[in-house]
């Protein structure tokens, strides 16, 4: 069963919010706390890391992309 990555919650309501872009691509391996992706609010930058480890199956997300807290971008398959 595939993970969810999500966009957190940063504290920023109704903020802008785009996707800068990935540090990996589908079909790689990811290991847990690894960047995957930054995005930017009007304020700031913030990385989103893997929840698990395994391999990051699908980006539902592109770069530049708008993007709310709460949206889900990625799955990834958890390693055996």
């Amino acid at each position: 069963m595939s993970v969810e990555v999500r966009i957190p919650d940063y504290g920023e309501a109704k903020c802008s919010t785009k996707l800068s872009f990935w540090y990996k691509d589908e079909g790689e391996a990811v290991k847990q706390g690894e960047e995957l992706a930054e995005f930017e609010t009007d304020k700031a930058a913030f990385t989103i890391e893997a929840p698990v480890t395994g391999t990051l199956a699908r980006i539902l997300i592109g770069e530049g992309d708008e993007i709310t807290q709460g949206a889900l971008i990625a799955l990834i398959d958890p390693g055996e």
